[in-house]
């Protein structure tokens, strides 16, 4: 048997450490492109554009790691 443990609402912000947001992303898809908008706190808003999906998270992967490494 297993042993389950429940938290509510209350011990779960005692027990788990609260999060924190760094960045927000939004990845959408038109017919030939990739458009990626992110925000922080440092960098602002900002907006990616790329015709294949793995061009646009590399730069955004680039870019964060950059930011995030200096600020």
């Amino acid at each position: 048997m297993r042993n389950a443990v429940i938290y509510s609402p209350q011990m779960r912000e005692a027990v788990m450490p609260m999060e924190e947001s760094l960045c927000s992303i939004e990845i959408s898809r038109s017919a030939n492109q990739f458009v990626a908008r992110v925000q922080t706190e440092l960098g602002g808003l900002r907006e990616y554009r790329s015709r294949t999906f793995e061009e646009i998270l590399e730069q955004l992967v680039i870019d964060l790691q950059e930011e995030f490494e200096t600020g």
